[in-house]
């Protein structure tokens, strides 16, 4: 993460982000990376962070249609939305990220997640107006070269500028240097306007969570409430790893049972390495051999993970069985409802913060390409077949189920949980009604 209290020293105003904010981004980057700060040799991640990103990731764009009516726009459109997903996970885990357009004529993009870019403004509805993107290229370990472009929107259109210098360290700025003097930026401008560019160059996202950690518009991880429950989890999965390892069957064998080596030295039986131990236990009375074989209890500790992983599950906004075995404990009908709710209501309110970043992307990628007045028209929609509650999601394949689109046996397959071939033995009668 670059050091954004440096900034200061080459535009006249603080980051609009606070030190707390920072250090929460470093435990979220690494936390998504399986490097939480409780992760030890006896702790291994559980990986619940990438689960969490990737479930809500794959409801969120899995029926997504996004297209730009006109025809060159929409191809450079569906070429930046291809790694979507993959992008879309770090957004969630990092909670926000900006998808940058490459300059003028190019259909490239570029995904930043947030805590690669400098928030230096956000308007009052949390829009991205004033930004710094860094770009450092290391030349050797005490040369680096860092590019800062900043990004600043305001009712007189977009202004962008291009500043250079040459460091003994990432860490700090160093000396200012030209453009010219870095062959990748020499065809770069140092200061540009836009007077007619209303909106950033740029799509921004952030994640619909209300920021309790300084109050600001930056973005939360969507397991940022669910932190210390993740550290829980890891702790007890940690604790079940131990108890079949600690349980594992054994020999408590005297030396003297041992085999004797040809270097004179006794030594286990090759391929009983885990079952023989070792020990002087003969004392002239006991006999030569011990079995060590605890009782296991690993239900308990299995009861308690699933317990953890169900509240992860509340706290995030996912359904009950999305992390955690929805086997393991009965819901009622009420509960299973309301939990498929509560991810219906957390996904949906993900795709309207998408829809406005995606929406805006399109207008940056126009502004570049020389199509803003080309009369385009972006049209996205997120289907909800997938996030229909229950009632909604039965009532329309009772509409199916009369209209022909959907089988008898299908349906009580369905919503009776039997097999194909049972449910076609159990259909009821012409006479009976199947509720």
């Amino acid at each position: 993460m670059f050091p954004v209290r440096t900034v200061k020293q080459v535009y006249t105003s603080d980051a609009a982000i606070s030190e707390e904010m920072l250090r929460r981004i470093t435990m979220w980057e690494q936390m998504y990376s399986g490097k939480a700060p409780w992760i030890s040799d006896d702790i291994i991640s559980l990986g619940t962070e990438q689960a969490i990103v990737r479930e809500l990731a794959n409801i969120t764009l899995g029926e997504m249609t996004a297209a730009v009516t006109n025809k060159k726009l929409d191809g450079i459109f569906q070429m930046a939305i291809e790694n979507l997903n993959i992008n879309m996970q770090k957004a969630l885990a990092m909670g926000a990220f900006v998808v940058k357009p490459l300059g003028i004529g190019s259909d490239k993009v570029q995904y930043v997640p947030q805590g690669s870019f400098i928030p230096m403004e956000y308007d009052v509805n949390g829009r991205l107006t004033k930004v710094i993107f860094p770009e450092i290229k290391c030349l050797s370990e005490r040369e680096y070269l860092i590019r800062l472009e900043h990004h600043s929107l305001d009712m007189n259109g977009l202004t962008i500028t291009n500043r250079a210098f040459r460091s003994s360290s990432p860490d700090t700025l160093g000396k200012e240097i030209s453009l010219s003097s870095v062959p990748e930026w020499a065809g770069m401008t140092e200061a540009v306007r836009y007077p007619k560019m209303l909106r950033p160059a740029f799509g921004y996202y952030v994640n619909p969570i209300a920021n309790t950690v300084d109050g600001s518009h930056a973005g939360v991880s969507v397991f940022d409430k669910a932190v210390h429950v993740i550290r829980k989890a890891d702790i007890q999965f940690g604790r079940l790893d131990w108890e079949f390892e600690s349980g594992e069957r054994a020999i408590h064998a005297d030396a003297a049972a041992l085999r004797l080596s040809e270097s004179g030295e006794y030594r286990l039986p090759d391929t009983k390495k885990k079952l023989y131990r070792g020990l002087n236990i003969d004392n002239g009375t006991e006999e030569l051999f011990k079995e060590y074989s605890p009782i296991l209890r690993q239900d308990n500790f299995i009861a308690g993970l699933e317990e953890y992983k169900r509240t992860i599950e509340f706290i995030v906004g996912l359904s009950y069985g999305d992390l955690s075995n929805p086997q393991f404990v009965e819901k009622t009908a009420t509960e299973v409802k309301s939990a498929r709710k509560r991810k219906y209501n957390t996904v949906s309110a993900i795709q309207n913060n998408l829809k406005t970043c995606l929406d805006d992307l399109v207008y940056a990628l126009a502004f570049y390409n020389g199509l803003t007045l080309s009369g385009y028209e972006f049209i996205c929609d997120f289907k909800d077949s997938i996030l229909m509650d229950e009632e909604t999601e039965r009532e329309q394949d009772r509409k199916d189920l009369a209209n022909g689109t959907l089988r008898p046996e299908e349906y009580r397959s369905k919503w009776r949980g039997e097999t194909l071939e049972q449910a076609v033995k159990n259909l009821p009668k012409a006479a009976e009604v199947i509720e």
